[in-house]
Parts: structure tokens; sequence; C-alpha cells
């Protein structure tokens, strides 16, 4: 079992400069994502996305639900604000009706959507975690993980130690 690092004080100073819920939020999944990026055994090679869901307000004051999820070129060790891009969540939902999605409507659909076009790329991963059902949602890329991953019928092995503790995507 992996200690929990959480710290109340340290997410504290993340956090309080917030303006408001969402804010906070963004703050949270920042301080938390640092310490997941701090593990070299949870993100091998750089590897995860870390994500959360806030309500926002467009510029007419609406409400907009909004997912904010690791961008291209950052690191879960380093990553600030700007490397979690908001994506509006309504259209990325909307991708469930197809049957196809090549790579590139997937990136322009995500980049058309963004809260601010200077962001960079969402994760190639967005959708899966726009889809799970989940405010906060961590990906990572654990030495672990991997390993069993790389076994020939890696579906059987999870199922065998986790039971239906854990999905396999």
């Amino acid at each position: 079992m992996r200690p929990n690092l959480w710290n109340d004080d340290e997410a504290e100073k993340w956090t309080s400069r917030a303006a408001d819920e969402a804010e906070r939020l963004v703050a949270e999944r920042v301080y938390s994502s640092r310490i997941i990026g701090a593990d070299p055994d949870l993100v091998m090679h750089g590897g995860g996305n870390t994500s959360v869901k806030v309500v926002r307000h467009d510029l007419f004051g609406d409400p907009i639900d909004v997912l904010h999820v690791k961008g291209s070129g950052w690191g879960l060790d380093t990553i600030e604000a700007p490397g979690l891009p908001g994506v509006r969540l309504q259209p990325l939902m909307g991708l469930r009706q197809l049957s196809a999605l090549s790579d590139e409507a997937m990136v322009n659909v995500q980049r058309a959507n963004l809260i601010d076009t200077s962001s960079p790329n969402p994760s190639v991963e967005t959708l899966l975690h726009a889809y799970l059902p989940h405010r906060f949602v961590d990906h990572t890329h654990a030495t672990a993980f991997l390993a069993l991953a790389n076994l020939p019928d890696a579906e059987a092995a999870v199922r065998e130690i986790f039971g239906g503790r854990l999905v396999c995507v």
C-alpha cells in the first residue's frame, strides 16, 4: 500500500489564491498531480495524466461543465494550472455516439472546445477522463501495472489478482 502524501497545509498553499470553486479544484489537482508525478514508480517515463471536472461560466454567465486534463508537454511532477487545459465537456460526451473517430478529428474537437485556445493540446486520453464518472481521475503508468500489461493474457492476470476492483481499458 502506498502512503498517503496529501498534506492539508501544503494543499492550502495551492488553493489559497483561488478566486472561485473551479479555480480551487484546479489548484487541488495541480497539488495532487505533483504528488503523483514525484513518484517515478507511478509515472514511468513521465507517463500518466490527471484531470478534474469543474463548472465554469461562459461569457453570458451560463454554467458549463469543463474537464481540466493534463496537456501535452507538461510533466506531472512540475505541472502548473496552465498545464491542465480546460475543455468543454458536453461536446466530448457527444463523441460517444460515433462508431469511429480518427486521431486527427479527436484532436480537432478537443482544440475547438478549449476554454483558452492558447492552451496546450489536451492529453490523448482526454476522452477516457471525460467518460469516467468521477470528478478527479488519475491515470498513471505505474511500473507494477506496466509489468502486468506486458503479460500474454494481461486481462486474465489482472482479474485473478484484483477481481472486479480494477478495470482494464
